[in-house]
């Protein structure tokens, strides 16, 4: 997937849900970051260091900012710090485990489900390459989150040793390597979400159950940026069309074949003028050939309120207009 633009270059069984490990922790990452308490010292629970699987050694009663947790849950896959960090930003595991869900369904990821916030197998807990695809193209757009994920290692405050990052994607093997996050259980296999970027292309690849992921990713990231390069389709700022002005509300960036690039059209359709919402002139669709594959609005004038808010309002006149084209 290309993190920018969210476009799939290349997909198997994309949407199959499945086990996925510690993979899981992306998600618990991000809430964590979000949450905006990451210099808040978290009190250590017994249920945190009773936690089965990878651990980052957390004693009962230990206080640790919670920064240092998230580099720990990130880093060497701490499934007591995953507790840890549930407890302090959700009130539970359970409370946490709810803002998991509600963000995933923010996000669009329909094929998705979580139990806890590290990973270990459950009846309930599962996702798919595309949802995670669309989680970690999200959370790499966090720079706190892109700090995280990127660093080789990181030493807190309370340890004498620095934790080093398990994904030798980033340590050893792929130079190009961004972040990224394993996970292994015998029951889901080797599970592992990854980004690489040249060129300002940020790539986005995810395998689940994949005994080979190391080649595989290495494999699909030079693919893709063997055959696909980042365009600009719209540049932001006031047009000229037929005479009138219009305003562009957002850069678009794309990527593309050199053989798609010649085929890239784009047509404006215009939007009947509305009493209610009069600044919102029509929708700009870009078509490879007869294939549509974005569609962006288009304003009469620099819109007054938020981007956000405008964005609504054009899904709200995507339907029964009548359009034209130039």
């Amino acid at each position: 997937m290309d993190a920018k633009s969210g476009r799939v270059l290349y997909e198997k069984d994309a949407y199959d849900s499945a086990l996925i490990a510690s993979t899981t922790k992306i998600m618990t990452a991000i809430i964590a970051i979000e949450s905006g308490k990451l210099n808040e010292r978290v009190n250590v629970s017994g249920r945190a260091v009773r936690t089965e699987g990878s651990s980052i050694y957390l004693t009962e009663n230990e206080k640790i900012p919670l920064k240092d947790l998230v580099y720990g849950l990130m880093l060497r896959s701490g499934n007591d710090s995953a507790v840890a960090i549930a407890e302090h930003v959700g009130g539970s595991v359970e409370g946490f485990t709810y803002l998991m869900n509600e963000k995933a369904e923010w996000l669009g990821m329909e094929h998705t489900h979580f139990e806890n916030p590290h990973g270990l197998d459950g009846e309930s807990h599962y996702s798919s390459a595309y949802d995670l695809a669309l989680l970690m193209s999200y959370a790499m757009k966090n720079k706190a989150f892109r700090d995280v994920t990127g660093s080789e290692s990181y030493r807190s405050e309370n340890r004498d040793y620095p934790w080093k990052n398990k994904n030798k994607l980033l340590t050893i093997y792929y130079d190009r390597t961004t972040g990224g996050k394993t996970g292994y259980t015998k029951k889901a296999g080797r599970t592992l979400v990854s980004t690489a970027e040249k060129d300002g292309m940020e790539l986005v690849a995810v395998t689940l159950n994949a005994p080979d992921d190391w080649n595989d990713h290495q494999r699909m990231f030079e693919w893709g940026f063997e055959n696909y390069s980042t365009y600009q389709l719209q540049k932001k700022g006031e047009v000229k069309a037929n005479g009138e002005g219009y305003y562009l509300p957002r850069d678009i960036y794309f990527p593309l074949t050199k053989e798609e690039k010649e085929e890239l059209q784009a047509t404006f359709y215009r939007y009947q003028p509305n009493p209610v919402e009069d600044n919102l002139a029509g929708v700009r669709e870009f078509m490879i050939g007869s294939t549509p594959i974005l569609k962006a609005p288009v304003f009469h004038e620099r819109p007054e309120r938020s981007w956000q808010t405008e964005f609504l309002s054009f899904l709200q006149h995507m339907s029964g207009v009548s359009p034209w084209s130039t």
